[in-house]
């Protein structure tokens, strides 16, 4: 049983690294950034890989009422806002550093359920928000390449991130395939309506990789990766406990972010490095106060 469960962590981990490092390469290698129409694209081969595997009955997609996807609308509408926000700072920023600043998405979490339900939190919690939420703010101010465009479309997916965990947890019935179906045909649809207004469809077509063997396998394998990972998700979050699924995603971000640096070049100082090492210290406090 624990060899089954590391080996579907180890998988769960390789398609996280793996996953982000090629989102990486299109985005800041080959620069495509046009996230309309690179969301657009992988959301939609994530329908239709979900909608074949369900027909097949590769994995499980029940039907469910038109009341439920109308419900899960406002969850569908956060989930685009996280994947074009977050596309958009991710083209902009090193890995390691939007990983400090996507942690901070916990800190919008509890203030929501705090304001919303009343929730209590042990003094670790609080602790290791306030080690999150230190790293988000020091980061940019000692960032030596600082990008301003940067760092306000990852507050723009911090707060989508956030709201979209809380939306989850405690506004639907749905399972975690069909949540993320239907977050993927709305997504096909309200980003190929925004591909035109926000200029991407045209500017693509001056893209100076369009048509290159790179780009083709880039834009593939971010598709197909991203479908596998959403599979060894919800695997892992059905074969474990929440605390022992929040280790595995520490551990995949701790590898993505240790390996980066490998493949992308990334300007770090001393300030910097101190952000990443309290942000991943935080989250690795608040996996261990969800144990405790």
């Amino acid at each position: 049983m624990n060899l089954s469960r590391s080996v579907l962590g180890s998988v769960f981990c390789a398609f996280f690294v793996v996953s982000y490092f090629i989102n990486k390469y299109v985005l800041s290698v080959l620069k495509f950034t046009y996230p309309t129409l690179f969301q657009g694209w992988q959301t939609f081969i994530g329908a239709l890989l979900l909608l074949v595997s369900g027909k097949l009955g590769w994995i499980e997609i029940s039907s469910f009422p038109r009341a439920a996807a109308l419900a899960w609308l406002p969850g569908s509408v956060l989930f685009v806002g996280n994947i074009y926000a977050g596309s958009r700072a991710l083209s902009r920023l090193p890995i390691p550093f939007f990983f400090t600043l996507h942690n901070a998405s916990e800190v919008i979490s509890l203030l929501i359920l705090k304001v919303t339900h009343r929730e209590r939190m042990s003094w670790m919690k609080v602790f290791s928000v306030n080690l999150l939420l230190a790293s988000a703010i020091n980061l940019p101010i000692y960032d030596p390449q600082f990008d301003a465009g940067g760092y306000i479309w990852a507050l723009a997916h911090i707060l989508c991130v956030g709201a979209y965990r809380v939306f989850q947890k405690k506004a639907s019935h749905l399972s975690d395939l069909e949540q993320q179906y239907i977050n993927y045909v709305f997504s096909v649809l309200l980003l190929a309506f925004a591909a035109h207004p926000t200029g991407d469809l045209f500017a693509a077509l001056d893209f100076p990789f369009l048509m290159s063997y790179e780009f083709h396998s880039g834009c593939c394998a971010s598709a197909l990766l991203g479908f596998f990972l959403l599979l060894a998700t919800v695997k892992l979050r059905s074969a474990l406990p929440l605390e022992h699924c929040g280790a595995w995603v520490f551990l995949a971000k701790v590898l993505t972010s240790g390996l980066s640096p490998l493949v992308f070049k990334i300007e770090v100082n001393p300030e910097t490095l101190c952000c990443i090492l309290c942000s991943l210290g935080g989250e690795a406090l608040s996996v261990y106060s969800e144990k405790a």
